[in-house]
């Protein structure tokens, strides 16, 4: 990369760390001109005024120096934040319940077709039917994709007006080109590989405001190194595009990620795997996404890798040097684990290598999905706290009864879920978005009533070693050796184990753990594991879903959520005290591995992760200061054997625990210090101190 260009990509970096992500201005215009027209009649037609309106008046913002453009920076001014209170009725009207985005959409269909191509296929759709449902969803589309048609010439009008006054003449030229594009792009087919970054772009750009379900919108970009390498290589090939310009061009998109979505969240894309003929892929851009994690040090893009059987070591070799930078993606994926799984819920071979991970590790058809992820979270150590109020005679009717419960907790969940999917059957919609999702075109259905492929719902089960942990100390301690009676382990509980530190320092340091490779502890794992996957089995059958479009399908991973629930959990009989967050994903709670990272790698991979399309996410933790050419090699011997044994997913962070605590110290020279947590990155000067302090705990292989 020329120093012109590292210039720019660290300008462009340091203005996306703390950025302004909002779209409220817009929704302002969309919700006062829905209610102010009324007299349109229909809900359809009332939306598609509103929604052309408002994205009309989106006011464009291009920063010096940007190549890909587009970024939602419409926050309330004074003015504005009053007329948004008095339209609280309005906006409420719109709320609707349950999960969205979380899916890459079919990009190729947008580059190929353009939105005036698809809205050619509308056009068809509309001739063939008579029905007035039908033809009420196909007008609405193809009023929202005009919007976008409307608000990427208003990008272009804005590069020519910066590019009038711009004195440097580099940058005149590259404004007048990003005008050209966005007159060019989404409306028409791509014909470059410029073009094609700036569409995918925009549409999620745009995709960002939803009326229907207002907040952050987490659409990732899929696999770019498919369906953008032909562009890639005919550039190349005509001599319009170079090597270094094409990487500077991804990480300009790498860096508006971080403006679309604000921090705590996630978003991005993966590369590798196969294509839907089964062939590898494996390119110069698989290399040049990776590459952009390092180019500009930021929370998103969160990237990750599908390792595949028979791919080049090249390319895990380079993930593994990227995070030894201390960088916290890719995290490293098992492509046929993955793809193998999705076939077995019903998904064809040529469909299930084509995924992605929604935004931490939940699996996700791409461009057919309307599932829900994490929905709900299940707080596993409350189900067996909540049990022990009770007297059990012996361990396995202790288990038994846990899982009784479980099982309540789960139908009583989909059943809530299953509601919210009727209500927003019943009263929202979502056009835009529509158009790039299998098979609403097709059916003439918004995705909204059903038109997706694919309508999972995904729940995740939240501390689960804590889970195990404190069920093998359980066995041990009170059914087998009876140090305590259950009386007894109800007391310290109940006093955060308060005057019982001996009791609490025995339960922690004698008692087994999860993450150690000892069969008995983990074989609970497994036990826990399959009863999970074969109760979710059982939901699609029994509400009568005959198709398997409405699966239920399980995760064990958390995102947040092990801290928030620890906050509210008490003592477990694992020795947690009460308020610490749960254990961070699917491997061992935090400072339990004692026998290295070998050992933990067994542990995690003694258990089914096939079925665990939902995610599974496990965390490791290397010390930076030792880390040397053989680190290398070791780290990357201990990824392979987590993924020759089944491992579903791993992230890594190699940090100091120094560097940790002096972040705390000095949060403004640390503000761009990124840590993995329980499936996605964040700041580590921005997360709460007690997710710094779980952080801080994790263990620290040395390799």
């Amino acid at each position: 990369m020329n120093k012109f260009d590292q210039k720019r990509i660290e300008f462009l970096r340091t203005a996306a760390i703390q950025p302004c992500v909002s779209y409220d201005s817009v929704y302002l215009d969309f919700y006062s001109r829905y209610r102010d027209n009324a007299a349109l009649g229909e809900k359809e037609v009332r939306y598609a005024d509103a929604y052309t309106y408002a994205i009309s008046r989106l006011t464009p913002k291009i920063d010096r120096f940007e190549l890909i453009v587009g970024k939602p920076v419409h926050p309330l001014n004074e003015e504005q934040k009053t007329a948004w209170n008095e339209l609280q009725d309005v906006r409420e009207s719109f709320h609707v319940p349950g999960q969205a985005s979380h899916m890459a959409l079919d990009y190729e269909l947008l580059l190929k077709e353009g939105a005036i191509g698809i809205s050619r296929q509308i056009d068809s759709y509309l001739q063939q039917t008579q029905d007035p449902q039908k033809i009420a969803f196909y007008q609405l589309a193809k009023s929202c994709l005009s919007a976008v048609e409307i608000c990427a010439q208003n990008h272009a009008n804005e590069a020519k007006r910066l590019a009038e006054i711009e004195a440097d003449e580099t940058v005149k030229v590259e404004l007048y080109e990003i005008a050209r594009i966005c007159e060019r792009v989404p409306k028409y087919p791509a014909r470059t590989f410029h073009e094609a970054l700036q569409s995918v772009h925009f549409l999620v750009y745009i995709l960002g405001f939803e009326p229907y379900l207002y907040g952050s919108m987490l659409y990732p970009l899929g696999h770019p190194d498919r369906y953008l390498y032909a562009y890639y290589e005919k550039d190349l090939a005509s001599g319009i595009l170079t090597k270094e310009r094409a990487q500077t061009l991804i990480d300009c998109l790498a860096i508006q990620m971080n403006h679309r979505v604000p921090r705590g969240l996630s978003t991005g894309y993966m590369v590798g795997g196969r294509n839907a003929d089964g062939a590898l892929v494996q390119n110069d851009l698989t290399s040049a996404f990776m590459q952009a994690i390092d180019d500009v040090r930021l929370v998103y893009p969160s990237v990750g890798l599908c390792v595949t059987h028979g791919m080049d070591d090249k390319y895990l070799m380079q993930a593994c040097e990227i995070l030894s930078h201390g960088r916290s993606h890719p995290a490293i994926f098992n492509d046929d684990v993955i793809s193998g799984g999705l076939r077995s819920y019903g998904v064809t071979e040529q469909e299930s290598y084509n995924y992605i991970h929604s935004t931490c590790v939940e699996i996700t058809p791409v461009a057919s999905s309307s599932v829900w992820v994490a929905s709900p979270y299940t707080n596993m150590p409350q189900i067996l706290l909540d049990l022990l109020a009770k007297d059990f005679d012996s361990f396995d009717e202790l288990l038994s009864a846990y899982f009784q419960d479980l099982d309540t907790s789960i139908e009583k969940n989909y059943l809530i879920e299953l509601a919210s999917r009727k209500t927003r059957n019943n009263t929202s919609i979502c056009p835009l978005l529509s158009c790039f999702v299998n098979n609403c075109l097709e059916k003439g259905v918004d995705i909204e009533q059903g038109g997706a492929r694919y309508q999972w719902i995904m729940p995740s089960f939240v501390g689960m070693a804590n889970l195990v942990d404190s069920l093998y100390a359980l066995k041990k301690t009170v059914f087998e050796q009876k140090n305590f009676t259950l009386t007894q382990m109800r007391s310290m509980l109940a006093a955060n184990f308060e005057g019982f530190e001996p009791q609490r320092k025995y339960l922690i340091d004698r008692i087994e753990k999860y993450g150690n490779d000892v069969d008995d502890v983990d074989a609970l794992f497994t036990h826990v594991n399959a009863h999970i996957i074969s109760a979710c089995q059982k939901y699609s059958i029994k509400h009568g879903d005959s198709d398997g479009k409405n699966r239920l399908i399980p995760s064990v991973f958390c995102w947040t959520r092990h801290e928030k629930f620890g906050r509210f959990t008490g003592a477990t009989p694992d020795g947690r005290k009460a308020g610490f967050p749960l254990g961070d994903g699917s491997g061992p709670c935090q400072g339990r591995e004692k026998c290295g990272p070998l050992a933990s790698v067994l542990s995690s991979t003694k258990w089914s992760h096939k079925e665990l399309i939902g995610g599974v996410a496990v965390n490791m933790k290397f010390t930076k200061k030792t880390f040397t050419s053989n680190s290398m090699q070791n780290m990357l011997a201990i990824v392979k054997t987590y993924l020759e044994r089944g491992g579903f997913e791993m992230q890594i962070n190699v940090v100091d625990e120094e560097t940790l605590r002096a972040a705390q110290q000095d949060p403004e020279s640390y503000r761009d210090l990124v840590v993995r947590i329980g499936g996605y990155s964040d700041y580590f000067v921005q997360i709460s101190p007690q997710m710094q302090a779980e952080v801080l705990l994790r263990t620290t292989h040395g390799v």
